[in-house]
């Protein structure tokens, strides 16, 4: 049979029936053509290895010279979507040049993989109403294989990720202005090490508790299958419980909170259990051995908690805001009380020069909850010259927490909030988000990535520019946005320059060895799941990055090396917008009954 004519026949899928395509298929796979199941996938076909939902945009990129594609189902091979490649075209950020694989129109469920003649085939990946729930569950559950104080266990799903209940022994550091045990168990594993930060966990436990204030509605349901399931709390609730239980703890009886809690120095590579330094309080090293900014992400996150917990736990939610307004009145007394390491601490620093924003969050946050009008007077005195801090997103990070402040006053949606605020903040939040949009379509790789942004947690950056353009879209909504935050998780879950996965245990082609205590003990057969590396850093701090060669471009600078820290270390920071991105597609898919992707997945999980 002529090939013209066997193309033909498998490319006419609206008008032959599927067993004659079928027998097109199978003729195109005898010697002749390629046994194309047999291949073995090439990076140079970039696709998101999770895969699309069937009503959005799809797009692959290929750093390959080729005029078609075809997209076949991995069951039998059969075509099912033909068109040409877009023209190649030139991308700074990696020195690529790359051609895109639009198959937008391709809307049928199921597991597919791209074939190019030529080039070869790509990794599969999935079509579907649902197609992120599974990833939504491992990037949660990845909290939970954080925990530190207490025994944890990935079950049958993941035999022998395991651990035993760690760093049972805490004591204060002189630092911290008291002596003494100090066993305040809890938290989570701030990132590759064994510290936990209260900054770094103000803005991550933050973030999840806004993910459940958006789109709760859909994550209700999933179970993650942690000793908490079936409390009648939801799991994303009981998870972030964990943390918040830890910062509340880390609140001294005046209402200042201790800056973090770490050994003097990094363990070595070793179980979470084997490591016998001891946790210590570590303070400022003076009066009042507090940091502001500690205690007002404390008092901004328990604020949250107050509210989001009280149709569960009255009582907790009742001991958060007690915390909250505490926490605020002590931030009054002592606004600009910063931390550094103090001698003999070689444990990460989280240090700040700058505590307003902080209190910025806190206040609206508190003001939010109770409606209490000391917080929003605080507010509108302050918040003018934050406003540039929307015009270049994303930047709420750890250390600047203005933007979190800004959006969370638009977000509130009271009717006691100043109209002339709310529509300044609106406007530059609205402004900026258009950019993003703009800027991602025109980008080879379809990210929102700028050649700044290949910093430390790069990845997080490409998290958090989907959350910005989500939370835009919760104040006006737009298809643009909602998209665009999509093409962004499309480049985390495979479609980068590197055909990766940054995700462990995701996809077929993910990242094998992240900077991660509990990953490289040599107990487990890879990495454990659901964790966010960092990704490219043009910074280069690690001996690891350092000795890649001198002239690659920004997105280029990675190596999946355990060694790498400033390129290849999870941390809570940037696996929380990931959690918030994945948690928008399960908010947004529904299936043909009208029943949301969330209750699926929690059916599933329950069943």
């Amino acid at each position: 049979m002529a090939p013209s004519l066997i193309a033909a026949l498998r490319n006419s899928h609206t008008s032959l029936p599927r067993w004659l395509r079928l027998c097109a298929t199978c003729l195109a796979l005898v010697p002749g053509g390629l046994l194309y199941a047999a291949e073995n996938p090439t990076p140079a076909i970039k696709v998101d290895q999770v895969g699309y939902l069937a009503d959005s945009p799809k797009f692959a990129v290929v750093s390959a010279s080729a005029k078609t594609f075809e997209i076949r189902r991995s069951s039998d091979g059969m075509v099912e979507f033909q068109a040409a490649l877009g023209p190649p075209v030139f991308d700074p950020l990696t020195g690529d040049t790359v051609e895109t694989a639009d198959f937008s129109p391709l809307r049928l469920p199921g597991t597919y993989f791209i074939l190019i003649p030529g080039v070869g085939k790509s990794w599969t990946f999935r079509i579907s109403g649902n197609v992120d729930d599974h990833a939504y569950y491992l990037a949660m559950r990845a909290f939970y294989g954080q925990r530190c104080g207490a025994a944890v266990d990935l079950g049958p799903e993941f035999p022998g990720y395991a651990h035993a209940a760690c760093h049972l022994h805490g004591e204060f550091h002189p630092s911290s202005g008291k002596t003494g045990p100090r066993d305040n168990l809890g938290g989570w594993h701030d990132a590759g090490d064994y510290g936990r930060y209260m900054v770094n966990s103000g803005v991550s436990t933050g973030t999840l508790l806004w993910a459940w204030e958006i789109f709760g509605r859909n994550l209700g349901p999933i179970q993650l299958k942690i000793p908490e399931t079936g409390n009648g709390t939801p799991d994303i609730l009981n998870e972030a419980r964990w943390n918040l239980k830890w910062m509340l703890a880390m609140q001294d009886t005046d209402g200042g909170a201790w800056h973090k809690q770490t050994s003097e120095h990094f363990s070595g590579f070793i179980a979470p259990e084997q490591d016998r330094l001891p946790s210590e309080v570590i303070g400022t090293g003076a009066p009042p051995y507090k940091s502001t900014c500690a205690t007002a992400d404390l008092a901004a996150v328990a604020a949250i908690a107050a509210r989001v917990y009280k149709p569960y736990d009255p009582q907790f939610a009742a001991q958060a805001l007690d915390a909250a307004e505490r926490a605020w009145r002590w931030a009054e007394q002592y606004p600009d009380v910063t931390f550094r390491n103090p001698p003999g601490i070689t444990t990460g620093e989280y240090g700040d020069f700058n505590c307003a924003d902080e209190r910025l969050w806190a206040a609206v946050e508190l003001w939010r909850t109770t409606g209490d009008a000391t917080y929003h007077r605080f507010f509108l005195k302050g918040y003018a010259p934050y406003l540039a801090s929307l015009d270049s997103p994303p930047s709420a990070n750890w250390s600047s927490m203005a933007p979190m402040a800004l959006r969370s006053y638009v977000l509130s949606r009271r009717k006691d909030a100043d109209a002339e605020a709310m529509a300044a903040i609106r406007a530059r939040m609205l402004t900026a988000a258009r950019a993003i949009v703009a800027r991602t379509a025109a980008s080879p790789y379809h990210v929102s990535l700028q050649a700044k942004d290949f910093v430390w947690g790069s990845n997080g950056i490409a998290a958090q520019y989907g959350m910005d353009l989500l939370i835009a879209n919760e104040i006006e909504p737009n298809p643009d946005f909602v998209n665009t935050a999509r093409e962004d998780l499309h480049y985390l879950l495979g479609r980068n320059t590197f055909s990766l996965c940054w995700v462990t245990r995701l996809g077929e082609h993910s990242v094998q060895h992240p900077h991660h205590r509990p990953s490289a003990d040599g107990k487990q057969p890879g990495p454990w799941p659901g964790m966010l590396a960092g990704g490219p850093n043009a910074g280069r701090q690690d001996v690891v990055l350092a000795a890649l060669p001198p002239d690659l471009p920004p997105a280029k600078i990675y190596a999946d090396a355990t060694a790498s820290y400033a390129g290849n270390e999870i941390a809570i920071n940037w696996q929380a917008p990931l959690v918030f991105l994945l948690a928008a597609q399960l908010h947004s898919e529904m299936s043909a009954d009208g029943a949301s992707t969330g209750e699926q997945a929690g059916k599933r999980t329950r069943n």
